[in-house]
């Protein structure tokens, strides 16, 4: 594939050895703008919050020769997929998730945290056909804060339960959140590795001691604090291959339940690996009552304390 430079003559916009070529100083599209500029807030507002500097470096890295392509990173992302976009220098699977979440969505979850600005009302606004007053619905009736939570209802059929949302609609909706779906995980996979559930629990730990006492940086988010004060402790800590990002869950349901100094989100990446994140609580009910867990790998929190592997012993104290 080629595309045409501003002056007139052609370029690859593919890659070459298996790198996309970029060249210092050449205009880029709209979309690499914007996404590098999403990738330069981020390492901006992790600087500003005392994170690892290789970390930060790295996606002004990646900022820079996104910004440098020959070629819209838009078509070479649906082109190519995540291969592609692993081709750009500097862009790994941790920050070739981030990108391909901009490309597909025009957001970042990961960005909105670091802002203490994560809306998911916006966020499904993001879906075709849907508009404002429908996202709120979907938020407050249904009690879900990101896409795959949203398609979890969906695929349980509690769309039913949104108010004067008819057959119609309701078969829109499912249409375009698995097209969105779909769009994204053709191009980044369905996961990848994660960190064991002790090195998870341990940064909930960490997490919560230091926030207890004080020592931790704050960032003030926008959704549920009107006087706009910046209470919500942030950590951002690296433990082997894994960098990790803590901070209290700031969603309506944690709101509404009463858990938000409770449930701790987790938000980890490698080198091998896409972003991923967790959420750690108190269980409330089973053998684990009152003791830590990881949401969705309960468990091997189970089998940890049963084999005393320390899993067990993270209480919520």
């Amino acid at each position: 594939m080629r595309s045409s430079a501003r002056d007139g003559s052609e370029h690859l916009s593919g890659s070459r050895n298996g790198e996309v070529r970029v060249r210092e100083g050449r205009p880029s599209t709209g979309l690499n703008e914007i996404v590098a500029a999403r990738l330069q807030e981020a390492a901006d507002l992790l600087a500003a919050q005392s994170a690892n500097p290789y970390r930060i470096e790295a996606y002004r890295r990646a900022a820079g020769n996104i910004q440098a392509l020959y070629c819209d990173i838009g078509d070479l992302a649906f082109e190519g997929g995540r291969d592609a976009i692993e081709a750009i220098p500097g862009v790994g699977p941790a920050i070739s998730s981030a990108v391909l979440q901009l490309v597909s969505t025009g957001r970042w979850g990961y960005l909105d945290q670091l802002r203490g600005s994560a809306d998911p009302v916006s966020l499904f606004q993001t879906l075709p056909g849907v508009g404002p007053v429908l996202a709120r619905k979907l938020h407050d009736v249904l009690h879900v804060d990101t896409l795959p939570e949203l398609e979890m209802a969906v695929d349980a059929g509690r769309l039913v339960e949104v108010p004067a949302l008819g057959p119609r609609k309701r078969a829109l909706v499912r249409a375009a959140i698995a097209d969105s779906l779909s769009r994204i995980r053709s191009v980044r996979g369905r996961g990848g590795p994660e960190p064991d559930v002790s090195q998870l629990l341990d940064i909930d730990r960490e997490y919560r001691t230091r926030a207890d006492r004080g020592d931790l940086p704050k960032i003030a988010p926008k959704r549920f604090n009107p006087t706009g004060a910046a209470w919500l402790p942030i950590l951002h800590a690296s433990k082997g291959p894994w960098s990790f990002t803590a901070l209290y869950s700031n969603s309506s349901r944690a709101h509404q339940l009463h858990r938000e100094l409770d449930w701790v989100v987790i938000y980890f990446q490698s080198d091998h690996g896409p972003e991923g994140q967790r959420t750690i609580v108190t269980e409330t009910h089973g053998p684990m009552t009152g003791l830590r867990v990881v949401r969705g790998r309960e468990g091997e929190c189970l089998q940890a304390r049963l084999d005393v592997r320390g899993c067990g012993d993270q209480s919520a104290s």
